[in-house]
């Protein structure tokens, strides 16, 4: 006998994982989603020509701090050790990226030790900005104008479709300076990929006798009523049916071609300069170096804004959605029986091991909310 009956709708990280949970605790979950399989954009998937493991919407590297994540996600999945090292194409060479001192070494033709480094780019610096509001003037203020125009100008301007004046500061804050030999992307403590993909690890989450899965099921309103709360990972504006306009984000389209071989000796190698009209092409058999495999999977990615039928990826945030954000927030916060959690359910670019913690948080809430008789609410 179970507790009671839940609804999640999105068979990604969120719905899977705060089924698990729910279901672990004695109630029944059913999952529905509107594609032909699980995962939500963090589905992988076989190339029947070539073998190689391909991440269909783009790449996912796991990367955390958070040991109880870390944990988590070996529960129903044996992870490799990997560390993404991105390469940037820009002005005829070939650079390592985050920038660091080969970067800068490299860029200006010098051999400079890490203090000398430090106080070569400082001088770069315009110190006459002393608050930055913008992308640009964030780049201007701490590495000066000419590493900003090599690595960053070109691929924001391609990335988000908009000059680098019209970005909050805070988006440059994400992308670290080293002035170490350090080409590790990430920072984090734990850094991997699954073995064999994140839609086996998916599946072994969703593997459970209270838990049922509908895939090409859409959400219709009416069926909240035949269940005790309903979890939403969709889209925020889509929920309301849009009513009071589309929440602005940016999509990717893919070209693939395929190679024999290695094509370009990495996984991701960017693109700065304006006139490419790709962001970066990945090789996805490097996502997977503990593979080997004789041919090989390339796509070059294009950024552009989504339309109604496009796959949203990142949340623009900008001036004009964040005023129609507070106003769906409210329209969320008022209602009942439903708790918005994910990446499109609160418009945040969340990364998988944020989606995750917040998904073991948010049922562990509902979990206290029911024991106490009170209301989930709709928004954590």
């Amino acid at each position: 006998m179970y507790k009671g009956r839940i609804l999640l709708v999105g068979a990604g990280l969120s719905g899977a994982v705060i089924g698990r949970q729910l279901a672990e605790a004695g109630y029944a979950a059913t999952i529905i989603d509107g594609r032909d399989h699980i995962g939500g954009n963090c589905h992988t998937e076989r190339d029947p020509e070539t073998g190689v493991l391909v991440h269909k919407y783009r790449p996912h590297i796991f990367h955390t701090n958070d040991a109880g994540v870390w944990d988590y996600v070996h529960r129903f999945s044996r992870f490799e050790p990997y560390k993404n090292r991105v390469k940037t194409t820009a002005r005829g060479q070939v650079f390592s990226l985050p920038i660091n001192l080969h970067t800068i070494n490299q860029f200006f033709g010098r051999t400079m030790r890490p203090d000398e480094a430090r106080a070569f780019v400082e001088a770069q610096a315009d110190l006459s900005i002393t608050d930055p509001q913008t992308f640009e003037e964030q780049a201007l203020r701490f590495v000066g104008r000419d590493l900003y125009e090599a690595f960053f100008k070109g691929y924001t301007e391609k990335q988000w479709g908009c000059a680098p004046t019209e970005l909050p500061a805070s988006i440059l804050k994400r992308l670290p300076v080293r002035f170490s030999y350090d080409d590790n992307y990430f920072f984090h403590r734990f850094q991997g990929m699954p073995t064999h993909g994140y839609t086996p690890m998916i599946q072994s989450i969703l593997d459970h006798p209270a838990i049922d899965v509908h895939l090409q099921t859409w959400f219709e309103p009416s069926a909240a009523d035949r269940y005790d709360h309903v979890f939403w990972s969709g889209p925020l504006d889509g929920y309301f049916g849009y009513r009071l306009g589309r929440l602005g984000y940016r999509t990717l389209d893919f070209e693939r071609f395929d190679h024999t071989g290695d094509y370009q000796g990495c996984a991701v190698m960017n693109y700065g300069d304006a006139d490419v009209p790709w962001t970066r092409i990945t090789e996805h058999k490097h996502f997977s170096p503990w593979e080997d495999h004789s041919g090989s999977v390339c796509y070059r990615e294009f950024s552009r804004a989504a339309g109604p039928d496009d796959i949203p990826y990142y949340p623009i945030r900008l001036v004009d959605e964040k005023a129609m954000l507070a106003e769906y927030t409210e329209l969320a916060r008022r209602s009942e029986g439903v708790t918005f959690v994910g990446r499109l359910g609160t418009y945040r670019y969340l990364d998988m091991d944020v989606t995750i913690r917040e998904a073991l948080d948010t049922a562990d809430l509902f979990l206290r909310h029911r024991a106490g008789g009170t209301p989930m609410p709709a928004l954590n």
